[in-house]
């Protein structure tokens, strides 16, 4: 039987030693905005319109006119600001060589020239008999630079948030009664089974090298499905018969990425509230789904039975931290871009997550049960 190390083998760092590691010069540059995502075109599309809408404002007597204004006025800068957006998404890794300033002043330059490129678009439809280069530069420039500004709060508003999303996600998982339990079980099955013993500490082993280590800023689904079935193979030894667990999964789904230690939280609710919470256990099932350039990831859990008479106690309710934490990380990861769901449906509790991923891996036409 394999026999992993209980801690990591991995080096330590040349820094442990007092050297410092060589690095590539451009290793520490970092993109300080990123305009390849759905999301923030349509912030920026948005942003215009608005800045637009309010321009108008000034030279419009009446509702038709600002309407008219507007409309023709938006008919040269939306395709200027697709342009910038295309550009700036095209010239990604070109500005990444770049320093910081450089990429500041590259965002702005090019919002300079998107005005230029407005404002000959409403020229040559007859919009001004004097067309305002100057200002319609100096206009581009500065909604370029607010874009970049927000742009560049977002992405350093990840870092933070992930260390957040991280520290809750150990706290949520590593629980002392979580160990315990699994320790006792362990202990039970040493004499009268010794290898589901061996096997279960190997699990656990697993699990807990699985969430210390550094994972990066998102794995495959096939990683997290994995990490999934060895915690709910540590629950099965805990709770026997009274947890039933079905899988259905299509690999071709096994690609997309999404944070890392994200899906096991969420099926240690469903164990928790939909198994633990109920004498008579409960029902488990996963489903991977690819179709159409997405993802769908359905966890449902069977609910435990209402309780009978008014003095009954009734099960604790979650405070809900853990679906707000994968909520918030997917928006951070996907943006705009991803769906997640969560609540009753048809007397089931049903958790559904959806994610981008228009290469799917190579695999049967329809999903395979795995049970």
């Amino acid at each position: 039987m394999q026999k992993p190390p209980i801690l990591s083998t991995s080096p330590p760092p040349a820094a442990a030693f007092g050297r410092r590691p060589l690095a590539h010069p451009l290793a520490d540059r970092r993109l300080v905005f990123d305009a390849c995502h759905a999301g923030v075109v349509l912030r920026a599309l948005l942003c215009v319109e608005t800045a637009l809408g309010v321009g108008v404002l000034y030279g419009a007597d009446s509702p038709a006119e600002w309407g008219a204004r507007l409309a023709l006025i938006t008919g040269g800068a939306v395709p200027a600001t697709l342009v910038w957006l295309i550009t700036a998404c095209s010239l990604k890794r070109l500005l990444q060589r770049c320093s910081t300033t450089g990429q500041y002043l590259a965002g702005v330059t090019l919002g300079a020239l998107a005005g230029l490129l407005a404002c000959a678009l409403l020229n040559l439809v007859g919009f001004a008999t004097m067309p305002p280069w100057l200002a319609s530069a100096a206009s581009g420039a500065l909604l370029a630079g607010l874009l970049v500004a927000a742009l560049v709060l977002r992405a350093r508003g990840r870092t933070p948030a992930a260390v957040a999303a991280r520290l809750a996600e150990l706290q949520s998982r590593i629980r002392p009664h979580f160990l315990f339990n699994t320790l006792n079980s362990a202990i039970a099955l040493v004499r009268a089974e010794p290898a589901q013993a061996e096997a279960l500490l190997e699990d656990l082993s697993d699990l807990f090298r699985h969430a210390l280590q550094e994972q990066g800023e998102s794995v495959t689904l096939a990683e997290e499905v994995d990490l999934a079935r060895r915690y709910l193979g540590i629950e099965q030894v805990r709770f026997g018969e009274r947890l039933r667990v079905r899988w259905d999964l299509d690999p071709r789904a096994h690609g997309a990425r999404l944070p890392p230690l994200l899906l096991q939280p969420l099926v240690e609710n469903a164990v928790k509230h939909g198994v633990e919470a109920s004498a008579q256990g409960g029902a488990l099932h996963i489903q991977t789904q690819w179709q159409a350039g997405r993802v769908q990831v359905r966890i449902t859990n069977t609910l435990p039975p209402p309780p009978v008479g008014p003095a009954a106690a009734r099960p604790a309710q979650g405070h809900g931290m853990a679906l707000a934490n994968v909520r918030a990380r997917l928006a951070l990861l996907h943006d705009v871009a991803s769906e997640f769901h969560a609540g009753p449906q048809r007397g089931l509790y049903e958790v559904h997550i959806a994610l981008p991923c228009p290469h799917p891996l190579p695999g049967p036409d329809h999903a395979h049960p795995d049970r």
